[in-house]
Formats: C-alpha cells, structure tokens, sequence
C-alpha cells in the first residue's frame, strides 16, 4: 500500500472523536476488547467493533487474542509518521519566526 493511502487510513481514524477517545484509553494501558466497549455507554458493542477495525486498518491499534479475550495495544507508528511527514515540517517555520521575534522584542527592551 502506498505512503499516502496509508497516511489517508490514519487521517479518516483520526477524524472521529470516539477512536480518538479509544486511543486515549489505550495511551497508558492495553485494554480487552470487552474493557474498551465498557468504556463507551452511550455506544452499542457493534459501533466500537467497527471503530476497532478502522484503528486496526489504519494501524493505530495492534491486537492480539489471547484465548477468548482480545487485547488491543496502541501503535504510535502512524502517528509518528504523520508528525514528521506533515506538522513537523509545518510547524518549524512558525517556530523559526516566534524565535526571531522573541529575540527582537527583547533587544528592543534593551536598547
């Protein structure tokens, strides 16, 4: 699969507030299938499956079966990726320019 199908899988998972929230639930532990559907009452079992598959398709999250249980881990690979492919080189002009204005406001001071 190319660069920017893979990168178009992370953005679309990315875009919704509940697998962004299934992630967070993952940042510091990895969690059972059945633990992360606890999580989400507002939310039939089905939708958080279907939100699962998307994060696996996009990589976000690797699982792992472990007899009846299915235990998801969080991959930040992607995320990654996507820093360094798109904020990243973004981001550092803007922090170039705060930088240099930093450094004026503060020689105007002096003077």
């Amino acid at each position: 699969m190319s660069r920017s199908k893979k990168d178009d899988l992370v953005f679309k998972a990315l875009a919704n507030n509940d697998r962004r929230k299934i992630l967070d639930l993952l940042k510091n532990y990895d969690k059972t299938t059945g633990e992360i559907c606890k999580e989400f009452k507002n939310l039939d079992r089905c939708t958080v499956l279907q939100h699962l598959r998307v994060l696996e398709n996009a990589e976000l999250v690797i699982t792992r079966r472990d007899g009846r249980q299915k235990w998801n881990y969080l991959n930040i690979s992607p995320i990654q990726g996507i820093y360094n492919r798109w904020i990243k080189s973004y981001a550092a002009p803007a922090a170039d320019m705060l930088t240099r204005l930093k450094s004026d406001l503060e020689s105007t001071r002096q003077e």
